[in-house]
């Protein structure tokens, strides 16, 4: 096992690999770095392994993908997770993997979005997408997190070895946002300094594309997360949709005595009855989730056991 691991995910980093290797290896001498290649044409995993790094190869193309194969095959008493992009500085490396290893964080997320973010990230629509996600996430979640989608992270063994990767790509860091505030796992924000990707160096973040992947993954968690919530929400919205539909009817029958309009009434019903139902879903789910949870509770208290053998060894 490994006492600190380093992990890169890359695709078509040639431009900047050898120099972030160099960097996490000044500041961290005794960890292991990985370089996870995601099919790369650009040479970056030979540029990777000649800088030091143990390389590895990920074929399914995706950011997600990647990180679920580290997270399968690594083992260390802490992760550090970063691009390999060099928009991150290694200074902060120390002070994460310490907040991990002595302050019993299982989360340490590299906050961009308080220091130099907005000033140095020139790609259109980049700062109003990171707001928009962070709000909604923390409104959705109940949460404080300053940065949602930051790629710089540290994490403790029994995060990475009890958190379920769903997600392909990008969206990846949203996922494990709303993970840990979703089981209350210590989570812990660093103010980090961000620098944009150097000239030559292009980003694989399709500004559209992937910002609607990750304002679904927003919405498929919070209704797989928050049942209740979420189908309760819909329920109200559909009752109060039913009730102005009815208003109108039965205030006429009990001027006139008559129901001129029965495809509104039928419809109105309707509608009352699926807001009903709704409720009845959300409610079965919502147990579920709670069992999810538990169970959850149960796995990180046994991998914790397990590790802490291991570390004995």
């Amino acid at each position: 096992m490994d006492k600190i691991a380093v992990l890169l995910p890359c695709y078509n980093e040639a431009k900047t690999i050898e120099k972030v290797v160099r960097d996490f290896r000044a500041v961290l001498p005794e960890a292991v770095i990985y370089v996870y290649d995601n099919n790369s044409t650009d040479g970056t995993a030979e540029i990777a392994r000649n800088a030091g790094a143990v390389v590895r190869y990920e074929s399914r193309q995706g950011k997600g993908n990647v990180i679920r194969a580290m997270f399968r095959d690594i083992e260390a008493e802490c992760y550090l997770m970063a691009d390999g992009d060099d928009t991150y500085p290694a200074d902060h490396a120390r002070e994460m993997v310490n907040m991990v290893l002595e302050g019993g964080a299982d989360m340490v997320v590299g906050d961009r979005l308080s220091s130099t973010y907005f000033t140095e990230n020139k790609r259109l629509f980049h700062n109003t997408g990171n707001t928009t996600v962070r709000k909604l996430v923390n409104v959705f979640f109940h949460g404080d997190i300053k940065d949602i989608m930051t790629g710089y992270r540290a994490f403790s063994p029994e995060f990475v070895k009890s958190f379920p990767v769903l997600s392909r790509g990008f969206e990846i860091e949203t996922e494990m946002s709303i993970h840990a505030l979703d089981h209350n796992l210590c989570l812990k924000s660093l103010p980090i300094q961000y620098r944009d990707r150097p000239e030559g160096s292009v980003s694989k973040l399709n500004t559209v594309k992937d910002g609607i992947k990750v304002i679904r993954t927003i919405f498929r968690l919070f209704r797989y997360y928050k049942p209740l919530l979420f189908f309760g929400l819909i329920g109200i919205a559909v009752f109060l949709l039913g009730l102005a539909m009815l208003i109108p009817v039965f205030a006429e029958y009990f001027m006139t005595g008559l129901v001129p309009r029965f495809p509104t009434l039928f419809f109105g019903c309707f509608l009352l009855l699926f807001a009903f139902c709704s409720l009845i879903c959300g409610l079965i789910l919502d147990t579920q989730a709670m069992h999810h949870k538990q169970d959850a509770e149960i796995r990180r208290n046994i991998i914790s056991m397990m590790l802490r053998k291991e570390m004995k060894k």
